[in-house]
């Protein structure tokens, strides 16, 4: 049975990105909630890492809302990946029986491999900034990587 996939981070990304636009006042959570097709509590819960990160602050009352804190093109998606992601696992490892020496191994495994998934994963998003994703530079490389 599969489990859920978390979204945060391809929303955290598509908000940063609607937020890179030309936009010149700060963006309501109801806003962003209708471009990614969440709930205005979600998008509160996936940008607020990045407000304590520093790469988006928010503004109380009837015009608030959200706004960059950061250039675009210093926000790399490796950054916004370890703000949301932090230490939790990529592969969703689950507890074996405590007493069960197999299980045991099979974690330690899998956790090694986790870490190296994690990593990997760190290290391709780092090729790429929330300004990449906002030219269209990602959907050019078809999946590949392109050198700037």
């Amino acid at each position: 049975m599969a489990r859920s996939t978390n979204t945060q981070f391809a929303v955290a990304v598509h908000v940063l990105t609607y937020l890179a636009g030309d936009v010149d006042a700060p963006v309501s959570s109801e806003e962003l909630s209708g471009s990614t097709n969440t709930n205005p509590v979600y998008i509160r819960r996936a940008l607020g890492p990045l407000r304590e990160a520093g790469l988006v602050r928010s503004r109380p009352g009837v015009h608030g809302g959200w706004e960059l804190a950061a250039d675009p093109r210093q926000i790399s998606l490796a950054q916004v990946w370890e703000t949301l992601q932090g230490s939790e696992p990529v592969l969703g490892l689950h507890g074996p029986a405590p007493d069960c020496v197999v299980g045991r191994g099979v974690r330690d495994s899998l956790v090694a491999l986790d870490r190296a998934v994690a990593a990997a994963v760190g290290t391709e998003l780092a090729h790429y900034t929330v300004h990449d994703v906002l030219s269209g530079r990602l959907r050019l490389a078809e999946g590949f990587r392109q050198d700037s």
